[in-house]
Order: structure tokens, then C-alpha cells, then sequence
């Protein structure tokens, strides 16, 4: 049985799917559990969100710090070579039997290189997925390329694996962990996330959460003028933004933001909500708009209508729910008009997750508790 086991967690998103896997290793006395928080967990501008994990009750091992200044291309490749170089020294004193990461974020590979070379093995939840419109889609695929063990969340992704050569006996379908996730939050009220949060709903609702286009080399401005636009031009219609990740040119869009929350009163923003209060914001918005996966993953199962813009979530399997268009002011107000319409309203009723949950976390518990090492990984790795 594997005991020595390190998670690495770069994100509020990532940490909030990770939180059960991470209560059930933690209770576990026979393992040997070390948290390590990165990325834009140790960001003020991010909200600082590793006190999240404190305040949860868990121990952070080590913190290492990646990110810099800017968020450039450059700055994100120079953030990529600070973690290998970190990461690698803390295996080598360390000297882990399982790293478990979950996902796609460039945090992540640089946490995941070192470990490849010096041949621990990597669990990776959440391989197999495809997002042509995002540089995610290139370091997921890079990811399961070095890792021992694969937890997938739907059977197309666990046949892209196998496609990818990977060995049919480490892949397995688990379900997703953020619908898990999803299961097991008590979610709040709607009179006491505005008590909380210090806001009020209104007759309509919005939910946004845009995030650069990572393949895309122009800047994000445009686009997001365009959302804005179109937003703009709604009336009692409540609009709840939530900031980007810390990828290339993110910046531009928290600027926008901001600016954008000053002039309209109706609009408001979060650096970081946390899981619960997100899920609960979800829970009473007519819909989500923007590219973020939980658009695509978690909406579905509040049983209302995602707005998806643009390319980035192309490729992921996607409920009846999701309404795709481009970064155009007068289609993005097409969206919300049809999302309102008693046509899309009887879709919605009939609505189904294709994101099961499958109690994963159980799953990926046992598939920890029943592999070992092996002796030889490099030997080993395509032997069935």
C-alpha cells in the first residue's frame, strides 16, 4: 500500500473538488498526507484562498510560490520553471510514493515534470477531457502522459486515454468529483448569501465567470467588450461576476471588471466565492454565463441554463442545457433571450447530468489504498 501521498492543489476551483478525497486521506492513520499549495492559492489579487484550507481544518505542508508579478506568456513559462525547480527538491527530500493532482492547470505540469523524472508515480483525476479553445486541452494531455494511475469523469474520456496508449488496467472511470462535490454541499439560502455576501438579487439573475483564451495570442479585450456590452443592456438583471484564473492576460479582464461593477449598480464582483457560497449563488441564478467548465460540468445539475462563449469548453461532452455562441453582443443577447422562452424552459425539466457523480471519491480512496509502488516505474509502465 502506498503511505507517503502528496496533493497538490493550485486553485480555489481544484481544491473544492479535491476537499473529500483530501478528508478521507487525512483521516486515514496509515497514510502520510502532505498538502502542497501553489499558484493562485498564495495570490492576494486571487483572494489568498490557501486560509480556505486552513479554515477547513487541514495542514499545508509547504507552500510554494510560482507565480509572478505578471501574467504574461513569458511570466506564466518563467512560473513553469520556478515550480520544476522547486518541486523537484522538495521530492528529493521528501521522497513521496504517490502525487495526486487533478486537472489541467500549468501549475500543475510544473509540479508533475520533477516527479516524472524522478520516477514517482502520479495519480492524475480528470485526464481525458477535451478543450480545443484552451492551452488546458495541451497540458492535461501532457499530464496523463506521465502519470501511473488515470480517474476519469466520463467513458469518452477514459477511451481517449486508452487511444493515447495509456494501460487499460490504470484507467478508471470514477465519475466527476465536482458533482460530487455538488452532492454533498449544504447549499445556503438565498436570504443568507445576501446577508453574507452583502447583496441583493434581483428579478433576474446572472452568474459570470470568463477566463482568457489560452490559445488565442490576442489579447481578450475584445471579447469580453462584447460580453459587457451585451450585459449591459439588460434590465433587472442582477450580475454577479466572478474573477478569472491566473492565466496569460487575465488582467485585462479584472480591469474590465472592475470598471464595469464602478459604473453599473446592478452588477457586483468576487475575487474568490469558495465552493459552497458558488454553488449556492448557482443554486438561485436563471444561468451561468462565460467559459468556465462548472458552466458545462456543475450547472446542469441546478437544472439551469449555461451560456457558453466562444471556443474554450469545445470538445467537452455537454448536457442539453448549454447554449453556445460567439463573443457577439447581439448573439450573446439572442442567448439570453432564448434562455428565458418557455421552450428552453421545458428542456431544462427534463434535464440530465451526463457528469455522474459515482461516489469518485470512494473510488479513488480504494484505487490509493489497493496499488503499490512499483519497483521498477520505468520498467513497468506499459507492462499489463
Amino acid at each position: 500500500m502506498i503511505k507517503k501521498i502528496v496533493i497538490v492543489t493550485g486553485s480555489r476551483a481544484e481544491y473544492g473538488l479535491l476537499y473529500k478525497l483530501i478528508k478521507k486521506l487525512d483521516k486515514d492513520k496509515s497514510i502520510d498526507l502532505k498538502i502542497i499549495v501553489t499558484g493562485m492559492h498564495l495570490s492576494k489579487k486571487y483572494g489568498n484562498t490557501y486560509k480556505e484550507i486552513i479554515k477547513d481544518g487541514f495542514k499545508i505542508h509547504k507552500k510554494i510560490n510560482i507565480l509572478s508579478s505578471s501574467n504574461s506568456n513569458f511570466s506564466i513559462s518563467q512560473s513553469v520553471g520556478n515550480g520544476i525547480l522547486s518541486f523537484a527538491s522538495f521530492y528529493q527530500k521528501e521522497k513521496p510514493e504517490l502525487i495526486i493532482v487533478l486537472g489541467d492547470r500549468y501549475e500543475l505540469l510544473s509540479a508533475v515534470i520533477p516527479a516524472n523524472f524522478q520516477q514517482i508515480p502520479i495519480f492524475h483525476i480528470g485526464g481525458g477531457d477535451l478543450t480545443y479553445g484552451s492551452q488546458d486541452d495541451n497540458i492535461r494531455h501532457c499530464i496523463t502522459k506521465m502519470s501511473w494511475l488515470h480517474a476519469v469523469n466520463n467513458f469518452e474520456s477514459k477511451k481517449r486515454i486508452i487511444q493515447l496508449g495509456e494501460n487499460p488496467r490504470r484507467v478508471f472511470y470514477c465519475g466527476s468529483l465536482g458533482t460530487e462535490r455538488l452532492e454533498n454541499t449544504k447549499i445556503k439560502s438565498k436570504a443568507k448569501i445576501e446577508k453574507e455576501l452583502s447583496f441583493k438579487f434581483d428579478k433576474k439573475n446572472i452568474l459570470i465567470t470568463y477566463h482568457t483564451v489560452t490559445h488565442d495570442k490576442e489579447s481578450p479585450k475584445n471579447d469580453f467588450v462584447e460580453i459587457l456590452k451585451a450585459l449591459k443592456l439588460l434590465k433587472n438583471t442582477k450580475l454577479i461576476f466572478t474573477f478569472p484564473n491566473s492565466d496569460a492576460n487575465s488582467k485585462v479582464i479584472i480591469d474590465m471588471i472592475n470598471k464595469f461593477v464602478k459604473k453599473n449598480k446592478n452588477a457586483i464582483s468576487f475575487k474568490s466565492l469558495g465552493s459552497i457560497n458558488y454553488f449556492s449563488i448557482m443554486n438561485c441564478v436563471d444561468c451561468v454565463l462565460g467559459n468556465s467548465s462548472s458552466g458545462i460540468v456543475e450547472a446542469p445539475s441546478f437544472k439551469i441554463g449555461t451560456i457558453n462563449i466562444g471556443d474554450r469548453q469545445q470538445g467537452r461532452l455537454q448536457a442539453k442545457s448549454i447554449i453556445n455562441c460567439n463573443s457577439n453582443k447581439n448573439e450573446i443577447l439572442k442567448s439570453i433571450n432564448y434562455l428565458y422562452t418557455s421552450k428552453f424552459s421545458k428542456i431544462l425539466k427534463k434535464i440530465k447530468n451526463p457528469y455522474k457523480a459515482n461516489n469518485c471519491s470512494e473510488v479513488i480512496f480504494k484505487i490509493i489504498k489497493q496499488y503499490k509502488k512499483p519497483k521498477n516505474l520505468k520498467k513497468n509502465f506499459y507492462k499489463l
